[in-house]
């Protein structure tokens, strides 16, 4: 296969899942999906050289966060404490290969709580932006091409990489099931 370059060229993102009018695609400035980063702690035992900095230790806790124009009463409902939990946010993208032009399909699917919504200051002649920062997320997949790149389950301890569990041998011993 020969070498290309893919780029993200536009996205939609539908937040709470609820109803199809709840499409951004006309607000969407801007969004940041997870960046799987591993836990580690750095250890410098008494007689070694130097210290290390020790992976495996499970992973940082996993955010989206995302820029709408305007002000949006829709996505300010979703945050909140008590009964707005966890909630849906899919994101769907075109992708594009460079190398000849194929669209290739993106989807993101979150579980998560909005934790965070901020307005930016009124300026007059400017658009105010609100931004957005989804935590606690109990569920995350990432398709592309509608094929599984990540999937993430916290209740069910998943976490699979190309289709491939990558916890399968640790779930078996545990008995997680």
């Amino acid at each position: 296969m020969a070498a290309s370059v893919i780029i993200w060229e536009a996205a939609n993102l539908f937040a709470g899942d609820d109803s199809p009018t709840n499409s951004k695609h006309l607000t969407l400035q801007n969004i940041q999906l997870w960046q799987p980063k591993e836990k580690t702690q750095e250890h410098h035992p008494g007689g070694a050289i130097g210290a290390i900095t020790i992976g495996g230790l499970g992973f940082e806790p996993p955010e989206v966060t995302f820029k709408l124009v305007g002000a949006d009463a829709q996505t300010k409902a979703l945050f909140g404490l008590g009964a707005n939990g966890v909630r849906p946010y899919t994101i769907y993208g075109a992708l594009r290969d460079k190398n000849g032009g194929r669209l290739i399909e993106r989807k993101v699917v979150v579980f998560g709580r909005l934790v965070e919504v901020g307005e930016s200051e009124f300026k007059r002649g400017e658009l105010i932006e609100q931004d957005h920062r989804i935590a606690e997320i109990t569920h995350y997949e990432l398709w592309e091409n509608k094929a599984e790149v990540y999937y993430y389950d916290w209740f069910g301890s998943v976490w699979r990489v190309n289709g491939m569990n990558q916890l399968a041998e640790i779930n078996a011993m545990l008995r997680i099931v």
